[in-house]
């Protein structure tokens, strides 16, 4: 294994990488409660990845060990707040505060996901699914040309884990998100756990899902936890919880992905429930020993 490279963003002793590209290496995102760790034992791992708007403020002790840790690491980061279905239009106070993080870290990556949670001026903790129809497509599309052109820089979008569909779609889900990636130029996020729970919901083949995808697009890809249920009918229905361990059909999945795509960076998310650093440092081990199996390998059949 290689050691960690130091990376240095604006204002840390030197110059940053460009917006480059992450290693395709397993990464994991970064917690507090795991700052310590990392800093005292800088792991073999290819990147971090933050949620962008638990850094939207100008100082605090968050940016302290960001900043130790970013001189360390590639980094990604991850939105969750610009709504990029919503049907108004975006928050702009919201995305200048994005650009300036962008700005200060040099992530090697941006992403956000296909879904809304704004509306009327009301914010939703929550990633809302979007019905699938040329009105959304041209709103998604506008959104995403104005935030690639704020922020100076391509980004990628992450397919969303649902549980309900619109009946007026006209796309499927793998088309809509195809047609965006051609209209905007922005990459894919392949969350190979969103596809695993929606397919599974809806009562699909994820293995073909995951083929329909623009797939020269992928930048990125995620693996997390899900909860079981039952809905109304008594039939199975899973919930993108981020709380548990990835599980085996997801790893299955992933190792499916890989034989299309050859290596790409691939992170672990845990955002519920979160485990000792270790425990998520063997399931990082886990995927990069999956990817090192397709670097060996050469390129995708």
């Amino acid at each position: 294994m290689t050691t960690a490279r130091h990376f240095l963003p604006p204002g840390v002793g030197g110059s940053a990488p460009g917006a480059g590209t992450l290693p395709a290496r397993s990464g994991l995102g970064l917690k507090p409660e795991h700052f310590h760790s990392i800093l005292e034992t800088l792991p073999d791992l290819g990147f971090f990845e933050i949620h962008a708007e638990n850094y939207m403020v100008e100082g605090g002790p968050y940016h302290h060990y960001l900043t130790r840790i970013r001189s360390h690491y590639p980094l990604s980061i991850h939105g969750v707040g610009l709504s990029i279905g919503a049907e108004a239009g975006l928050d702009e106070t919201h995305l200048d505060r994005l650009a300036a993080l962008i700005k200060r870290y040099a992530p090697q990556s941006f992403s956000e996901h296909l879904a809304w949670s704004s509306h009327g001026g009301v914010f939703l903790n929550d990633l809302l699914p979007l019905p699938y129809h040329a009105e959304t497509l041209h709103r998604v599309c506008a959104h995403i040309d104005r935030v690639q052109e704020r922020l100076q820089r391509p980004m990628l979008l992450e397919n969303p884990a649902t549980y309900v569909e619109f009946a007026d779609s006209t796309f499927g889900e793998a088309d809509f998100i195809s047609e965006v990636v051609r209209r905007t130029g922005c990459g894919l996020l392949l969350d190979v756990s969103n596809v695993h729970v929606s397919c599974v919901n809806h009562g699909r083949d994820p293995r073909a899902f995951i083929a329909a995808l623009p797939l020269a697009a992928t930048g990125q890809i995620h693996l997390a936890g899900f909860a079981r249920d039952v809905d109304a009918a008594g039939d199975p229905l899973l919930i993108d919880s981020h709380g548990a361990p990835v599980a085996d059909e997801v790893w299955r999945l992933y190792r499916c992905a890989l034989e299309m795509l050859g290596p790409v960076p691939t992170l672990i998310e845990r955002d519920n429930d979160v485990p000792a650093f270790p425990v998520l440092l063997a399931e990082a081990r886990k995927a990069e020993a999956m990817l090192s199996t397709f670097a060996e390998a050469g390129e995708p059949a």
